[in-house]
């Protein structure tokens, strides 16, 4: 059974940082590329960023390239999200959905 648990979040204010995590299970995590996506408030689920099976290559949304760093540890099945310079846009909740199945998801506040 896929399992993806995401933690890390919280409320920070605008400029901070914070680190999301992603523990995976039930599939070959070491051969999967992973991508984090968000969901906001009134809005749709927007795509953040991407990273191949191997970590060597990472792709990332205009709206936070620059800004966020995506990697992962094969060697423990974790995805990370290092997401600096926040700003109240970046408020949403955060998942790393595998295939159709994705976990509770982590929520990110970005207010003063």
């Amino acid at each position: 059974e896929v399992q993806l648990v995401e933690s890390g979040g919280g409320l920070v204010q605008p400029g901070g940082s914070l680190r999301l995590s992603c523990a995976a299970s039930g599939f070959t995590f070491s051969s999967a590329g992973m991508s984090w996506v968000r969901l906001a408030p009134g809005k749709g689920l927007e795509w953040v960023s991407t990273i191949s099976s191997g970590g060597d290559f990472k792709t990332y949304g205009v709206s936070v390239k620059n800004r966020f760093t995506v990697s992962r540890d094969n060697a423990k099945n974790m995805l990370y999200l290092q997401m600096d310079s926040l700003k109240p846009a970046d408020t949403a909740v955060y998942f790393c959905p595998y295939g159709t199945t994705r976990g509770q998801g982590t929520q990110v506040t970005v207010s003063s």
